[in-house]
């Protein structure tokens, strides 16, 4: 633990001001193999730390990024809203996805079960395939969902790079997540 209300008092108080779910800015000031440190435009410098705000990679992207310099950059300014006091490590925990609409939401607006999709394979699985239906949205088509026939893996009857069309067999949009089919009608491109 980095210390308590008597070692740090300036920023003990300031991280106890914050509210969950307020906006902070700031600046992007190192990116680790662990998350993104930000320096806030309102708080007092962290005793070890290169910022008192910090943003875990779950919380930077609603998007598939590889590395976070993908998503910011160092010097970058950005407002964040605030989850938590993280008292162990006297930092305010931040989320820059939170700033931004969840894309599965918007799309799953747009569609609905039984509608037929153009996609692309982006990658196969022992069980199935993953479908790219819209910028960012992938679904999971099963593979029992694959073809007409019983098949044994996936790379039987697709690759990665083919673009097939697809029936939407769910949106689960608690867990964001699209269950996609090849079989549900005759136009499912089989």
């Amino acid at each position: 633990m980095m210390g308590g209300p008597s070692e740090n008092p300036e920023l003990w108080a300031f991280l106890e001001s914050l509210h969950c779910g307020e906006f902070l800015s700031g600046t992007v000031t190192a990116i680790e193999r662990f998350g993104v440190f930000v320096a806030l435009d309102d708080g007092p410098d962290h005793p070890v730390f290169p910022g008192v705000g910090f943003i875990s990679f779950a919380e930077l992207s609603w998007r598939h990024f590889d590395a976070a310099s993908d998503v910011v950059q160092i010097g970058q300014r950005l407002s964040c809203e605030f989850l938590q006091f993280d008292t162990w490590n006297l930092e305010a925990r931040l989320s820059l996805k939170a700033t931004q609409p969840d894309p599965f939401q918007v799309f799953a607006d747009t569609i609905a079960v039984g509608q037929i999709l153009p996609g692309q394979v982006t990658k196969l699985i022992p069980f199935g395939v993953f479908v790219q239906v819209a910028d960012g949205i992938e679904g999971l088509v099963h593979l029992r969902e694959l073809a007409w026939t019983q098949v044994e893996t996936p790379s039987d009857v697709v690759q990665v790079g083919d673009k097939i069309t697809v029936v939407v067999t769910e949106i689960d949009r608690e867990r964001r997540r699209l269950a996609l089919s090849r079989r549900q009608g005759s136009s499912a491109g089989v």
